[in-house]
């Protein structure tokens, strides 16, 4: 069935382009692994030109919803990575090595300022306090997977700022340095544009949509240690969890 596309809407017509294959995609119409339609099938059915499906579609692929595989076409890709949203509180390091995925982690910042209002809020520490914030990204197979911004108070974790975190995970050294275990987290889940600072990080269009957990990480007496944000590729990462009806 042909679907022209409205030539008259504001909105650019790649544009037009990528919304209808992004809910084809979105529907589960057309599923993860399979190849889409031909450009030439899409430029029949939707009244464009060639490149302007093909402007689409290089959308998507910048997304991380389509691959183009040379001489083979082009297809929906499926999320590789996944991190259990409930249950058992897990860092991001431990639930990658639970999936046998190798990874590298990258500090991208690592310095020590004074606790703002809203930090001083979030951890419960003294306003202008030393606190530690750090920014890691972390790469699996080279490519950027997920992104962590975290501010730590070095009242509660003194020393915090001597680690290595290209090879310490950060919940063993909050609870080296707290002499405590960590205990739960509180989390706040929502979808976000990537922006183009982080865009450039995860190397997504600033437009991107990414998973966002903004975090708050206890130890066992309750006391607040980490306050963190952590930046998902939308179309790399699954967050999943197992409910019971009360």
């Amino acid at each position: 069935m042909t679907q022209q596309l409205y030539k008259e809407e504001s909105k650019p017509l790649h544009m037009q382009v990528s919304d209808f294959i992004r809910e084809k995609i979105y529907s589960k119409e057309w599923g993860v692994n399979t190849k889409i339609p031909s450009e030439y099938s899409l430029v029949k059915e939707l009244g464009v030109s060639r490149g302007t499906v093909q402007k689409g579609i290089r959308a998507l692929a910048g997304e991380g919803l389509l691959v183009q595989i040379r001489g083979k076409g082009t297809f929906i890709t499926e999320p590789s990575l996944y991190h259990p949203a409930g249950g058992n509180l897990l860092s991001f390091a431990e639930s990658l090595r639970m999936q046998g995925i190798s990874f590298v982690t990258k500090v991208v910042n690592k310095e020590i300022i004074e606790a703002d209002e809203l930090t001083s809020e979030k951890l419960q520490i003294p306003l202008g306090s030393s606190t530690l914030f750090l920014r890691r990204l972390r790469l699996v197979n080279d490519e950027p997977a997920l992104l962590m911004e975290s501010k730590m108070s070095l009242l509660t974790c003194p020393k915090l700022d001597t680690y290595d975190f290209t090879k310490a995970t950060l919940f063993s050294a909050i609870e080296e340095t707290s002499k405590r275990r960590i205990g739960f987290a509180k989390q706040w889940h929502g979808a976000r544009v990537a922006g183009s600072e982080r865009g450039a990080l995860l190397c997504c269009d600033e437009a991107s949509p990414v998973l966002n957990i903004d975090q708050i990480c206890y130890l066992e007496n309750n006391v607040p240690a980490e306050w963190g944000n952590i930046w998902l590729p939308a179309n790399r990462y699954v967050l999943s969890s197992v409910l019971q009806r009360a």
